[in-house]
């Protein structure tokens, strides 16, 4: 691992465009981290989005090697928060958990000023949904190229929203509406993650998930294409580990356990990795040294691959 992996692990996420909205990612349990397969032999894009974040990986490709060393040291100075020039676990994984926290609180300012139409601190169903679809709710969907879909997304949108709306009155407070926009933070939407889920790769509308939905959710072959070792080690997890009762399929429970593991911290293990795979001389601490010491070693295109790292004053620790 280069320290382009630490620097680029410090960027935050992609926003959601509003009006009629893209249809909708599947929603993994701490998936704010990064919305990329955890794999080291296929680049570092999960390293670097779980330090950096998402949302601002727009302009590091402008950098000069001199002015993205300087950037990373200087977060390396924010991430050593006693100051004894070592990076700690506890450092790191209060940094990662400090960046996840970061994008779930911006991504709800962003969204909560566009559909509080009323400005009275509160998103009525009916603001949401006039604001996401009105145009098209006008029109029937008349206009959308793919009504069936769409028609599909605001019966989703609008089930999510009742079952994060815990009083039932159609009305959310900012909780009820974070928990709207990120389900995986909120163990009362467990069940949404896993119904979304499985609609989502269940292809055949059975109410399952089998082989071939699993595989073709993930992997889509080229004309021609060999299928790649990651794809047999995928069919291995599915047959060994996924599907627990050995019926060739993945039911609602062997889903969440698959989406929703137990009490997994997400950010503690990504610390682990991280300082794992940087830490040279193995004493459990980065030191300054081991983050920047093969920064030169970089090509410049080995960095425009991996985004931006943007620091703004505003953003405290």
């Amino acid at each position: 691992m280069r320290p382009l992996l630490l620097l680029a692990t410090l960027t935050v996420l992609v926003g959601v465009t509003l009006t009629v909205p893209a249809q909708e990612k599947r929603v993994h349990h701490q998936r704010d981290l990064s919305d990329h397969v955890h794999d080291d032999s296929h680049g570092y894009q999960y390293d670097h989005e779980a330090f950096l974040g998402k949302e601002e990986a727009k302009t590091f490709d402008q950098l000069s090697p001199e002015e993205s060393k300087d950037r990373l040291g200087k977060i390396v100075d924010r991430i050593d928060t006693d100051k004894d020039g070592l990076v700690s676990h506890v450092e790191l994984h209060y940094w990662i958990k400090h960046r996840q926290r970061k994008y779930i609180e911006e991504n709800v300012d962003k969204h909560w000023k566009e559909y509080d139409q009323n400005k009275d601190g509160k998103i009525a169903w009916e603001e949401y949904k006039n604001t996401t679809y009105g145009f098209y709710l006008d029109e029937e969907f008349d206009d959308v190229d793919d009504k069936v879909s769409y028609k599909a997304m605001l019966t989703r949108d609008e089930r999510r929203f009742k079952m994060a709306d815990r009083d039932g009155d159609l009305i959310a407070t900012r909780e009820e509406f974070t928990a709207f926009l990120h389900p995986e933070d909120y163990d009362h939407m467990k069940d949404i993650i896993i119904q979304e889920t499985i609609e989502d790769i269940d292809k055949n509308g059975d109410g399952k998930i089998g082989l071939e939905e699993y595989i073709g959710d993930m992997y889509s072959p080229e004309a021609g294409e060999s299928e790649p070792d990651w794809v047999q080690t995928e069919k291995k997890h599915f047959s060994e580990f996924r599907d627990l009762n050995k019926d060739g399929y993945l039911d609602g429970s062997e889903v969440a356990n698959w989406i929703l593991p137990g009490e997994i911290d997400h950010a503690d293990n990504e610390a682990k990795h991280l300082i794992h795979e940087t830490d040279t001389d193995k004493d459990g601490l980065l030191s300054r040294d081991e983050i920047m010491e093969r920064l030169d070693e970089l090509k410049i295109s080995t960095i425009t691959d991996y985004g931006l790292l943007v620091l703004g004053e505003h953003d405290e620790l």
